[in-house]
């Protein structure tokens, strides 16, 4: 016998007499099981309380099967190690899906009814007549099981709430630490929301200045805007004003080549001239001799008058016109070899100053390709500028798109942060009342469930 079971069974006075008589009876219990737990598991499933604790009919044939093993073990009256393990098998098993005493017991009482039902029902043996009647042995057997039946019963439900006690004493544990884990995060959360606070406050300052701060350079990036297209604008003239300044400089150059053609022309013409004047002045040379020459004929021809005498007379006066004339005619070649002379030293002064301007329009025209060259540059520079600008102008006004999207972002931030700041007044309200509540002890709610844990343990 088992120690567990020896107190219990010496408390009900179940001697080894009983024992006997309940072995004896092993094969009557056997037989009525069957019935008795078809009863049992109709009555089961007519509750959902206790059908839903079965997935199927092989699972209730399985529970069948156990139970009806255990009473043949109980029915063996054997009371032993196996039987004591087996009993706190089946109390553990019936905490841990929940079957409560109120099933357990009637599931007993179902059973033990359909036992003393069969066993009432069978014979009782003959009676012979002329002798005293004998007590009927039908009694002592129940009497047997009934008792064994309300041991086991008794064992069951012991374990059932032993298990229950320690379930229940995990569970105060449990919450006693749970408690205190709670107040240690209530004052992690008091220390986080007075950082959180801090910070949402330095956030909500700084998203305040930044919304200054962005409002200011969202103004200077507009009035920057405007001076780069106006800017833009200057250089988009400038640099039309270089493109005609270029033509005009293109057309000063094609004057200036003019002028040189016109002016080697010139210079041209006045050599031509100066051959002339040399040939002229033969001319004046050969009218100068024979001026001379007639000068001597007329001389010649006086002297012949002279000679005639009176009969010359005439012709002496014609010999001296021509003298006269010859003269005449050598003064006039004189002055026209002087005039010519003088022609010449103009002419040659005149080659050397329109040589001069010739040079001076070369010099203009070599200045005026470099100028044109210079603006032609400067053209091409202040059109890369323009162009420069102009993409400089489109960026600026995508950062003062950009930048009022800022504003208003920082804006909605600042909104934000401020809401967060009240949040987490709020919020520490909150913690600070719970964990003044629960400073010094748990929270009612709280302790008075490890109170009623507690009792319930004891």
């Amino acid at each position: 016998m088992h120690p567990e079971l020896a107190t219990r069974l010496d408390f009900v006075g179940y001697t080894a007499e009983k024992r006997h008589l309940l072995a004896d009876a092993r094969d009557t219990i056997l037989q009525a099981m069957r019935p008795a737990l078809d009863r049992l598991y109709r009555q089961i499933a007519a509750y959902p309380e206790t059908a839903n604790m079965f997935s199927g009919a092989s699972h209730i044939e399985k529970a069948k099967q156990l139970q009806s093993e255990h009473w043949g073990h109980l029915a063996g009256a054997a009371f032993d190690g196996d039987y004591v393990a087996r009993v706190k098998r089946i109390g553990a098993r019936h905490a841990k899906i929940g079957l409560t005493p109120q099933w357990y017991i009637g599931s007993y009482a179902i059973i033990l009814d359909s036992l003393i039902e069969s066993i009432g029902a069978a014979p009782a043996g003959p009676r012979l007549p002329f002798f005293p009647a004998k007590p009927d042995p039908r009694f002592d057997q129940l009497r047997a099981i009934v008792t064994a039946a309300l041991i086991d019963l008794e064992m069951s439900v012991s374990i059932y709430f032993e298990q229950e006690q320690a379930s229940r004493a995990e569970a105060m544990a449990a919450l006693q630490e749970r408690e205190k884990s709670l107040a240690s995060l209530l004052g992690a959360i008091n220390e986080t929301v007075d950082a959180i606070r801090t910070g949402s406050q330095e956030i909500a300052q700084a998203s305040t200045d930044l919304a200054r701060r962005t409002e200011s350079n969202a103004a200077s990036l507009a009035e920057t805007a405007a001076s780069v297209q106006e800017m833009d604008q200057r250089l988009k003239a400038t640099a039309q004003s270089a493109r005609r300044t270029v033509e005009r400089a293109d057309g000063a150059k094609a004057t200036v080549d003019t002028g040189r053609t016109i002016t080697e022309q010139a210079v041209t013409a006045m050599e031509r001239v100066a051959e002339s004047a040399k040939g002229i002045d033969n001319v004046i040379e050969g009218l100068d001799k024979i001026a001379f020459q007639t000068r001597v004929l007329a001389m010649n021809a006086a002297v012949e008058a002279g000679r005639a005498g009176e009969a010359g007379r005439g012709f002496a006066v014609v010999a001296d016109l021509v003298s006269a004339l010859a003269m005449r005619a050598e003064e006039e070649a004189g002055r026209a070899r002087d005039q010519l002379t003088a022609t010449q030293a103009d002419i040659v002064t005149a080659v050397g100053m329109v040589e001069k301007v010739d040079g001076a329009l070369s010099n203009i025209s070599g200045d005026v390709a470099t100028v044109n060259d210079l603006l032609t540059q400067m053209a091409s520079d202040n059109q890369a500028q323009a162009s420069a600008i102009t993409e400089v102008s489109a960026t600026i006004g995508e950062m003062d798109r950009a930048t009022q999207q800022n504003a208003a972002m920082v804006e909605e931030t600042t909104a934000a942060a401020q809401n967060l700041a009240r949040e987490v007044d709020r919020l520490a309200r909150q913690a600070s009342s719970f964990h003044e509540a629960g400073a010094s002890a748990a929270s009612p709610g709280a302790h008075a469930t490890v109170k009623a844990l507690a009792a319930m343990a004891g």
